[in-house]
């Protein structure tokens, strides 16, 4: 699941992980935290890693709850005390309990959550997890737990520390307190130091299933059919987050949209492509300029796939559409476009691009390659 970095849900209803107690398609994760805890040799850093969107923060509340319930007793915990005399066998925490309620609240104790913080001033959330943000967590895993268990520290997401929160995390890293517990979530862990990386244990998640990402879509909005659950699981690509954001954002309309201009090459609907860049690049529209950019460097990915392996092989439109569009040009060509389209999407941002001129420019590109 996606998580916001402020305490409240957001405003399509997407629950906070920390207000999530299930979790699915991460079973052999969980049994390597569980492993771990029963082993009595619990790593005192873990880097949870993987795509966007796939539950790593959930796992991390999930694993959260699970210490915090596990031994209160002053001689309990990480480096000292007895374990439980039946070892636990789920991360499992009822959401009717207190330490779920205070945990879904914010209010625990024991654990501190580092994300993004919400800039008042600009009305939206800052870029970057900076090092005031992150100052005060040696001190705070240094203290005694105040209910004699564990201090929990959970980043999400790490990757979006800048150089000097991450040394100060580093410092952390390099003298962990005892009874302390620091959970990295990660999307892109090559971009942590390498210290950073070093010093923890790296657990990496997988993509879901496609029919799990159809699951929870259908058990978040009870409206959808079947078949548009379906099919934004497969846009999404094993990325619940994801999934949910494509909901939100009309991305399944974007999704034909994109794939009418695309069925016009090697030659552009030229209406199309100007109502459309009209629609996407008016003001207001950021989000789903953001989801239908995403979706475009989506499908490319995927044609650039099947230009270099010859097809998904599901014969759907997309796939008979790729084949024909990877045959038209060389590998080299599509791989080009790639580079220039992720050049202008970063630009955009930039230099405030006008967002109308550049998906103009994107399709022009991808005009010339199907010309071969």
């Amino acid at each position: 699941m996606n998580a916001k970095a402020v305490p409240d849900d957001d405003d399509e209803g997407i629950l906070h992980p920390r207000r999530i107690i299930d979790l699915y398609g991460h079973e052999q994760a969980e049994k390597t935290l569980l492993d771990a805890f029963n082993s009595g040799r619990l790593a005192h850093a873990w880097l949870l890693c993987g795509p966007k969107g796939i539950g790593k923060a959930t796992l991390a509340y999930r694993f959260a709850r699970f210490l915090l319930t596990q031994g209160g007793g002053a001689d309990d915990g990480l480096f000292g005390g007895d374990l439980p005399q039946n070892d636990p066998d789920t991360l499992f925490v009822a959401d009717d309990g207190p330490i779920y309620n205070r945990i879904a609240a914010g209010g625990h104790a024991d654990l501190r959550a580092i994300e993004r913080q919400f800039d008042e001033k600009k009305g939206k959330f800052r870029t970057e997890i900076v090092v005031d943000d992150v100052r005060a967590i040696g001190s705070f895993m240094s203290l005694s737990a105040a209910e004699g268990g564990w201090r929990i520290v959970i980043i999400d997401s790490a990757d979006d520390m800048n150089r000097n929160a991450a040394n100060a995390v580093l410092k952390v890293l390099e003298e962990p307190p005892a009874r302390a517990i620091l959970l990295l979530v990660s999307h892109n862990p090559g971009r942590l130091l390498p210290t950073i990386r070093s010093r923890c244990r790296k657990l990496m998640l997988s993509n879901l299933d496609e029919n799990v990402v159809t699951k929870l879509l259908l058990d978040q909005h009870t409206e959808l059919s079947p078949d548009d659950a379906s099919a934004l699981a497969r846009l999404a690509e094993g990325s619940i987050g994801r999934a949910l954001d494509l909901e939100a954002e009309g991305g399944l309309e974007l999704y034909q949209d994109l794939l009418g201009l695309l069925e016009g090459l090697p030659r552009l609907d030229v209406a199309a492509l100007h109502n459309l860049a009209g629609k996407l690049g008016r003001t207001g529209a950021d989000a789903a300029f953001q989801t239908f950019a995403d979706l475009l460097l989506g499908w490319l990915g995927r044609m650039i796939l099947s230009s270099s392996i010859g097809g998904s092989g599901q014969g759907d439109v997309e796939d008979v559409l790729n084949n024909r569009l990877a045959a038209a040009s060389s590998l080299a060509s599509w791989l080009a476009v790639w580079d220039k389209v992720n050049y202008l999407l970063a630009r955009t941002d930039a230099i405030n691009m006008d967002r109308r001129q550049m998906i103009i420019t994107i399709f022009l590109a991808l005009e010339k390659a199907a010309q071969g």
